[in-house]
C-alpha cells in the first residue's frame, strides 16, 4: 500500500502517561469488525472517552486537537497485549502520527510501522522531560533517528526495513511492488 512518506513529524504533543496501555484499551474488541481504514477515530480509546450511553466523558483525550497535536507521549509498555492491527489504525484515524514511549509492545511496533505510525522508544530521562512539556512542539526525525523538543533530545532506533518503508511510504508489499521492474530484470538475467 502506498501512503505519504515520513521523514519527519513536527507537531505539538499530548500525553497519556499511564503504563501498560494495551491494545484492548486503544481499541476495544467490539470495534474489530471492520477492515476499513479511516473509520476508527471514534473507537480509539472509546471506553475512556465515552460513557455506556455513548456520551463524551471528561477524559482529556476529548479535548485533544489532533490537527495540531499529533505526537502522543505515552507511558511505558504502550501497545502491549493482543496483536490487533486495528490499534495503529485507530490511532492514525484519531490523528496520531507518532508515539513516543520508553517501551512499546513488539507486535504493536511492527503493526504501527506497517501502517504508517512512527513509534520512537527513548530513554527514561528524556521521556520524563517530554511528559512535562506536553503541549509543546516535538520533532520526530526518521532522517537522523531523533526526538527533539526545545533543549530535550533523544535518539531512538527502528528496525531498518521498517524505517525504509516508513520513509518511502510503503508497507512490506508496497516495498516489493515498487521494485517490480528490478525484480523482473533480475529474474530475466538469472534465467539467461
Amino acid at each position: 500500500m502506498q501512503r505519504e512518506p515520513i521523514t519527519g513529524i513536527r507537531s505539538r504533543s499530548f500525553a497519556l502517561p499511564g503504563e501498560n496501555i494495551d491494545t484492548d484499551q486503544i481499541i476495544p474488541a467490539r470495534f474489530l469488525t471492520t477492515t476499513e481504514r479511516g473509520a476508527l477515530a471514534e473507537a480509539c480509546f472509546h471506553d475512556w472517552r465515552f460513557d455506556e450511553a455513548g456520551n463524551p466523558t471528561t477524559h482529556p483525550l476529548n479535548t485533544v486537537e489532533t490537527a495540531t497535536h499529533a505526537v502522543l507521549v505515552a507511558g511505558d509498555n504502550f501497545g502491549c497485549g493482543s496483536s490487533r492491527e486495528h490499534a495503529p489504525w485507530a490511532l492514525r484515524d484519531f490523528g496520531v502520527r507518532a508515539v513516543i514511549t520508553t517501551r512499546a509492545g513488539d507486535i504493536f511496533k511492527a503493526n504501527a510501522a506497517n501502517n504508517g505510525l512512527v513509534v520512537a522508544e527513548i530513554d527514561a530521562e528524556a521521556h520524563a522531560a517530554l511528559l512535562e512539556r506536553a503541549g509543546e512542539e516535538v520533532i520526530v526525525s526518521l532522517a537522523d533517528m531523533s526526538v527533539t523538543s526545545g533543549n530535550v533530545r533523544a535518539d531512538f532506533t527502528l528496525e531498518p526495513f521498517a524505517r525504509t518503508c516508513l520513509m518511502e511510504g510503503h508497507d512490506a508489499l508496497g516495498f516489493l511492488l515498487a521494485r517490480e521492474d528490478a525484480i523482473t530484470r533480475f529474474e530475466q538475467a538469472r534465467a539467461a
